[in-house]
């Protein structure tokens, strides 16, 4: 069995073409390289669109690729050591992050070396799958919105997401109102506070936007907000969406046994990678809940294809690796018509220039 020889890895600073808000101009990837005793290598990411890129980069070059050195170049033995070792420094957060990295190149060296790319090194359940439109929009005007929207109809979307949580309600039933009117009644509305609410505020807001027949209601509390999810969730007839700012195997089971939410939304670099990714699709079948992956549809869209159930998948506009133009050759992955399919080259297909 091949061991692990080194890691190297390199931050890219990506500018967003469409800024998600005067504090986010640009996202964060963290390329992640692995070399293997036999002269082999692979290729993974860490994530950040915000702060933490400079922290993420730090772990993986110290503390982890002492750690990794002369273990077991398999991504399922590295994982829970790894994971183990990394807990002094936090059970989550930025250690999933980084170890995220390493988890990916494993699993990259696992398909190369098997000649298979992804879905097909972990089987190949469906040919394609729903892709929604996503827009990280609270700051656009009403008109941008609307623009917005109207390109989604035009690309033939079937569902879209758009975000809530102006300083007045009144603004967010207004934008809601415009949006579904373009949308007509029969697309699926999603909307997204990103914890903006507290528990009063969610209630009298969702009460308010309700009328607007929303598919899901994603984040509407603070993520870590249990006990006010599971009393929400009992207050309202809509779905609660929420789990992209939970990153162990652990919360997402103290969410499940509290039955605060309809739908988690696991992000496959902030749980740690594809091992816990598919961990938690695993729990959260057992209790009857959906899976939809959070953002990264070049990777998150080849996993999907390889979930038992149809699972709909993110792309933000404009922020996908293809249109970052970060990526040195075509991954494979392919958005046409709302629907994703796979074709990569043997591993991830993920390579960054």
């Amino acid at each position: 069995m091949s061991t692990v020889a080194g890691l190297s890895a390199r931050v890219l600073r990506l500018p967003l073409r469409r800024p998600w808000g005067p504090d986010v101009p640009r996202v964060h990837v963290i390329e992640v390289v692995l070399t293997t005793s036999d002269g082999a290598d692979g290729r993974g990411f860490s994530w950040t669109p915000t702060i933490g890129a400079g922290a993420v980069h730090a772990l993986l070059t110290q503390d982890i690729a002492e750690w990794l050195v002369g273990r077991p170049a398999e991504p399922e033995v590295v994982w829970d050591g790894l994971w183990r070792h990394l807990h002094e420094a936090g059970s989550g957060g930025v250690t999933t992050i980084a170890l995220a990295g390493v988890d990916l190149a494993l699993w990259d060296l696992r398909g190369r070396r098997a000649g298979l790319g992804l879905t097909d090194l972990l089987g190949r359940r469906h040919d394609s799958a729903e892709v929604y439109g996503s827009g990280v929009n609270l700051h656009y005007s009403l008109d941008e919105l609307v623009a917005q929207a109207e390109r989604w109809v035009d690309t033939g979307h079937g569902a879209v997401k758009m975000k809530v949580g102006r300083p007045s309600l009144d603004e967010d039933v207004e934008r809601v109102a415009a949006v579904r009117e373009v949308l007509g009644p029969r697309r699926r509305l999603m909307v997204d506070a990103n914890q903006r609410w507290d528990l009063p505020t969610a209630r009298r807001a969702i009460a308010a936007l309700a009328p607007y027949d929303l598919y899901w209601v994603e984040e509407p509390l603070l993520a870590d907000a249990t006990w006010a999810y599971a009393e929400l969730r009992r207050a309202t007839g809509v779905p609660i969406a929420l789990g992209e700012n939970a990153h162990t195997i652990h919360r997402f089971r103290d969410l499940l046994d509290a039955g605060a939410c309809d739908v988690v939304q696991p992000n496959v670099v902030r749980v740690g990678g594809i091992t816990p990714f598919l961990r938690i699709v695993a729990l959260a079948r057992s209790y009857g809940v959906s899976v939809a992956p959070h953002l990264l549809p070049e990777l998150s869209g080849q996993l999907a294809l390889t979930l038992p159930e149809p699972t709909i998948v993110e792309d933000v506009e404009d922020a996908s690796f293809a249109a970052l133009g970060c990526l040195a050759e075509p991954s494979g992955v392919v958005i046409a018509d709302a629907r994703l399919t796979a074709a990569t080259a043997p591993g991830l297909g993920l390579r960054f220039a």
